[in-house]
């Protein structure tokens, strides 16, 4: 099972990003995307995967959390 998580690109540096996670931020690499900062990325094992639009992102987070509040 992959699990991916959102997060919004901060700063980008070659190929390796700071991204967002609500407050923690991480080196991502994002050689399989095109992305800038200000984007929102799905990010699985420490790789951006896929670039996703805000909308997306937040929808996704919220059910991440209503989840989350059921356990």
């Amino acid at each position: 099972m992959c699990l991916a998580i959102p997060g919004k690109v901060c700063s980008i540096e070659g190929k390796m990003a700071d991204v967002d996670f609500g407050g923690v931020t991480r080196k991502v690499n994002i050689s399989l995307v095109d992305t800038l900062p200000g984007q929102w990325v799905v990010v699985h094992a420490g790789f951006a995967i896929q670039v996703m639009d805000e909308n997306e992102a937040t929808e996704t987070l919220r059910l991440w959390e209503e989840l989350l509040s059921q356990a």
